[in-house]
């Protein structure tokens, strides 16, 4: 149960501009971002911050930056946001092969070499305490530019933040990252991981 429930979106009208680039990018205005218009520059901060982490200008493709999101989320246990960057990767062109094997991007073949590294340093960032090594980090540059992984980073960075928010108001999931968690990842297996953080 939300520890505190979205609220309408006509709540805040001038939020609307912010509301309607969430609609671009997932098709509705996020659960989360509905409890966040208490304080309508969280709001505004955040429209912001993913405008900027996801900026279709950058260099690393919008579908893999949902995947990074992904992974960084699934450190966390949040989720809710596991579901969003689903739905997002999703959206942005990410195979439905790849999104069933993101939680085995290690030896799966649809995953190259170059992306495995991205995706084990999103997990290193995200830990807690921070694991990413010195080894690691050039490993990684000679894959990825420093304009590339200043990308990666930074969709990890905001998801810390929105695992955070969202595990902790218990925000609610939408209908449709949910459907596609479970038939990205099989019903079995994403009630099992719902069940376990919610015990539901």
């Amino acid at each position: 149960m939300s520890r505190l429930s979205p609220l309408p979106s006509a709540t805040h009208p001038e939020l609307q501009a912010h509301f309607d680039f969430f609609l671009g990018t997932l098709g509705f205005t996020p659960n989360s971002v509905l409890t966040m218009q208490r304080k309508p520059k969280l709001v505004q901060a955040l429209a912001q911050l993913n405008a900027a982490v996801m900026d279709p200008a950058g260099e690393v493709d919008l579908g893999f930056r949902r995947l990074i999101g992904h992974v960084a989320s699934k450190v966390s246990g949040c989720l809710y946001c596991q579901a969003h960057t689903l739905l997002g990767a999703h959206n942005f062109g990410i195979s439905d092969a790849k999104l069933a094997d993101v939680w085995t991007y290690a030896s799966s073949p649809h995953y190259s070499q170059r992306e495995r590294l991205a995706l084990d340093f999103a997990l290193a960032a995200a830990s807690q305490p921070n694991a990413v090594t010195d080894e690691q980090f050039s490993q990684l540059q000679q894959h990825w530019s420093d304009g590339e992984i200043t990308e990666i980073l930074g969709v990890v960075a905001m998801f810390a933040f929105l695992n955070r928010w969202n595990d902790t108001m218990a925000t609610p999931l939408e209908a449709n990252p949910q459907d596609i968690a479970t038939r990205a990842l099989g019903a079995q297996g994403w009630a099992a991981g719902k069940h376990a953080a919610t015990g539901d």
